[in-house]
């Protein structure tokens, strides 16, 4: 991989730290509404600091809030933390971790990470894009949880004031350009076929299955459709065959030390 230019790693730090101000904000929320839900605050600040995946930690906590077992808190977590598995494939290329970075990368593989790293056109800049938005997601994230648990008990009920609604509006803000930029049409039809299954299936299914059961319209429309082939600015067709392309097992080997990109170096 080329080391990245300075606009685009500019541009994909600022893309970072707006999505991790962002993520973080709506952090108060879970803080909230943890505590309402019957945790102490050390064991909500314990649940950022280990899940770290936002989607699973708000469905325990609503699991506990209505009043479900802890069993069943565990398995609907469990469940929605599935998707966070799916993204390793994608990121991984970009990130070839080795050693402590290894675990340190899969702690920090969530949505907001992996979607700031796979929408950089550049490899090297989707390395950049995904450690400093994971690394930033998770401060934010657990700093203010802290401060939602702190200020849990002052505010009441957090449903009152549409908190427990932030997550998933952030995730529609996050996904939101996919669906409505250029090209997005099989996006439009993925989406809607998702929102249909997961609207068919929820009187019948126990809570966090509809989203799974969702994400397989998404699966499915993977293996039918075929992505264009990349064009260059001038309309061309720029798909190059394997023979132009580097060694799949090691992506910098044709490329001069001075432009290949240490993993093992800061982003």
């Amino acid at each position: 991989m080329n080391r990245p230019d300075d606009t685009a790693r500019r541009g994909a730090v600022r893309q970072a730290v707006s999505v991790s101000v962002a993520t973080g904000l709506y952090g108060v929320s879970f803080g909230a509404l943890s505590v309402a839900a019957g945790l102490s605050i050390p064991q909500t600040v314990a649940l950022s600091l280990l899940m770290f995946s936002g989607g699973s930690q708000f469905a325990f906590v609503g699991v506990l809030g209505a009043g479900g077992a802890a069993g069943a808190a565990v398995a609907t977590a469990g469940l929605l933390g599935v998707r966070n598995g799916l993204y390793g494939p994608q990121v991984a290329p970009l990130l070839r971790a080795r050693g402590w970075r290894r675990p340190l990368a899969a702690q920090l593989t969530i949505d907001e990470s992996t979607a700031v790293a796979t929408a950089q056109r550049d490899p090297a800049v989707g390395w950049v894009g995904f450690w400093w938005t994971g690394v930033g997601v998770f401060v934010m994230w657990n700093l203010f949880t802290l401060a939602g648990a702190l200020v849990g008990d002052a505010l009441g009920d957090p449903r009152r004031y549409g908190l427990d609604a932030a997550a998933a509006a952030a995730f529609l803000a996050l996904v939101w350009p996919r669906v409505t930029g250029p090209g997005s049409r099989v996006a439009q039809v993925v989406a809607a076929g998702a929102v249909l299954v997961a609207l068919a299936v929820t009187p019948f299914v126990p809570a966090g299955i509809p989203v799974l059961l969702a994400a397989v319209v998404a699966i499915v429309a993977g293996f039918l459709v075929r992505p264009p082939a990349p064009t260059g600015h001038d309309g061309t067709d720029d798909a190059r065959s394997d023979a132009d392309l580097p060694d799949a097992d090691h992506p910098d080997a044709d490329l001069p030390d001075a432009d290949r990109l240490d993993p093992e170096g800061s982003p």
